[in-house]
């Protein structure tokens, strides 16, 4: 067989190996910058320091005081930001050329992995006979019609509606009424239904106004306790740190609440200002477990809608098995609505 070579092949061939003996040279020059002995464990110290401090942050973000502008809970609030530092570090790392600095970078990766990895996983599971959802409308909602069709198109058997105001409310029970036979308002908050409700009234979450209700939904698989909440907004300030002590108090009084609760199984739905890793409302989460950390995929966060940074919106359940759990479409208000799929068992 003839072989032919014309100018231009031979060209192109050239300017391949020019492109390889470049492309060599390049991670030569990269190797031979990381060639320096001890240096490369002598440099990036400071950055060692800062990836060991994140890894024990996260590690001991239990033991943070909250006596100091209650600096724990807001540290629990934002904790899986925390994951931040890795890249930021990584980054510093290469540029400084510090194989200390990437050695110790390891300790909190593996930390942020094992405490919040299995979040990323899809949890859902097939199956669940009804479908739940919860919504923080706002009450500046310039499109309460509206909101409260999007969030009925979740297909939710029961919708809890947070930050109701007394103007609005006749508007979300006429755009609901096609699809909830059933409704209560209770304060500030309320819960539409597809089956009979009973037992409903206020909870006391210490405020001194309604922003707490239980209701029992009788459903063809069984009776449900559903207690819908919104406990007190928490603040950041300069002055005083992050201002949640109304919250706590309510979350203690909402959690003696659940404690009570008559029907076996339950159902919490509601804007609890706070995530689960937020110790202060231990009093509900020791009781109730996460819809989102059961069956959900990523974080679910909820808050706030335009670039939501946490999720302090909750479904909760206790003696029911999640099966499914998601967030919903953005409306008009500044919390994203959350929505749930359960297996209820028959009483």
């Amino acid at each position: 067989m003839t072989q032919e070579y014309t100018a231009e092949s031979v060209e192109t061939g050239a300017d391949a190996e020019h492109q390889r003996a470049g492309a060599g040279a390049r991670v030569r020059t990269v190797l031979s910058r990381w060639r320096g002995g001890r240096n490369i464990w002598r440099r990036g110290i400071v950055l060692a320091v800062l990836a060991f401090l994140v890894a024990l942050l996260m590690i001991l973000h239990a033991q943070i005081p909250n006596r100091i502008g209650n600096l724990g809970s807001l540290t629990e609030t934002f904790l899986p930001w925390l994951g931040l530092a890795v890249p930021v570090i990584l980054v510093l790392a290469l540029l400084r050329r510090s194989a200390t600095a990437l050695v110790a970078l390891l300790l909190p990766a593996v930390v942020w992995v094992n405490l919040f990895g299995g979040l990323l996983a899809d949890k859902s599971a097939g199956g669940g006979n009804f479908t739940v959802a919860t919504h923080n409308v706002n009450a500046d909602n310039p499109d309460p019609t509206g909101t409260a069709h999007e969030v009925a198109k979740s297909g939710a058997d029961v919708l809890a509606l947070e930050e109701l105001t007394e103007t609005d409310v006749p508007t979300y029970v006429k755009a609901l009424a096609a699809t909830y036979k059933y409704h209560s308002v209770q304060g500030t908050v309320g819960l539409w239904s597809k089956y009979p409700m009973s037992g409903t009234r206020p909870v006391d979450i210490r405020l001194g106004w309604v922003r707490a209700m239980r209701s029992t939904i009788t459903t063809p698989m069984g009776r449900v306790g559903v207690i819908v909440a919104h406990l007190p907004s928490v603040r950041v300030k300069l002055h005083a740190g992050f201002t949640a002590n109304q919250r706590d108090n309510s979350a203690d009084a909402l959690g003696e609440a659940i404690s009570r609760e008559p029907v076996g199984q339950v159902i919490l739905l509601g804007d609890l200002n706070g995530t689960m890793n937020d110790r202060s409302l231990n009093a509900v989460t020791s009781q109730m477990r996460s819809t989102q950390g059961a069956a959900g995929h990523g974080y679910g966060f909820s808050w706030p809608a335009s670039f939501p940074m946490a999720r302090i919106d909750q479904i909760m359940v206790r003696n029911i098995e999640p099966t499914a759990s998601w967030t919903l479409p953005r409306t008009d208000s500044d919390h994203l609505p959350i929505a749930a799929r359960v297996e209820l068992k028959a009483d």
